[in-house]
């Protein structure tokens, strides 16, 4: 049996399965991850990207915060892959019951899914600072320089950066998810980023299915390992 094949036997055989993924998710979809070859780690900046998307160079230099942002970060024209849209249709036939992500494109929702779980948030809400008036991405794509409420305020995405905690709502329904699930499908993650990475530890069910194209630390934790594109893999899935 492949292991494709052995995954269809493991969705067939369970309906309460969560999704934990990762950049790799949408890497198909035209969006660069961080820590590949061509990812934004190994691009040239004036500062790494770490330190850039940090909460003190956000506050300390905005405009280039921003300018990095539009660049790398606003991605707005890709399209769900085979991934995404496979776990909507998983969602909608009663197999997949959340979808725990550390992306911030919104593709997961662009394909259909309901029940996202956005762990770093969102390039599609913005809020001032001032006020709390909301503005979508459009706006922040065609602003210039910090983008500016117009109460005065600075625009900042609802995206977590580094230095800032993560959304503890968000964590206890991602932590109640997995650990009340029957398989966790982790896909498209090396499991290097935490606090996010260390959810994965609540899962206490029947099977963990890891499909990565690297290696990560947990792959010896894996009930089923698959070592290929996520969208390629699930893409061979029948929803049944």
């Amino acid at each position: 049996m492949t292991a494709v094949e052995q995954l269809q036997k493991i969705i067939d055989e369970h309906d309460n399965i969560v999704f934990f993924g990762g950049a790799g998710v949408s890497t198909e979809s035209g969006i660069p991850d961080f820590r590949s070859v061509d990812g934004l780690y190994n691009q040239k900046y004036d500062y790494p990207p770490e330190t850039i998307l940090s909460h003190t160079f956000f506050m300390r230099r905005p405009g280039e915060f921003y300018r990095f942002y539009r660049d790398k970060m606003l991605v707005l024209d890709a399209k769900p892959n085979a991934a995404h849209k496979k776990l909507a249709e998983l969602e909608r036939a009663g197999k997949v019951k959340a979808v725990v992500t550390q992306n911030i494109d919104g593709l997961h929702q662009k394909a259909g899914s309901r029940e996202v779980y956005e762990l770093h948030g969102s390039v599609l809400r913005n809020f001032c600072m001032k006020c709390g008036k909301f503005y979508d991405a459009e706006y922040m794509l065609h602003s210039e320089n910090v983008p500016v409420c117009e109460c005065g305020g600075t625009v900042k995405p609802d995206v977590v950066l580094y230095e800032e905690g993560l959304d503890t709502d968000t964590i206890n329904k991602s932590v109640a998810a997995i650990a009340g699930a029957q398989v966790l499908i982790v896909g498209g993650t090396s499991l290097a980023v935490y606090p996010a990475a260390g959810l994965i530890d609540y899962f206490h069910g029947d099977k963990i299915v890891l499909i990565n194209k690297g290696a990560t630390s947990r792959d010896s934790q894996a009930d089923l390992l698959i070592k290929e594109p996520i969208g390629q893999v699930l893409g061979q899935i029948a929803v049944r």
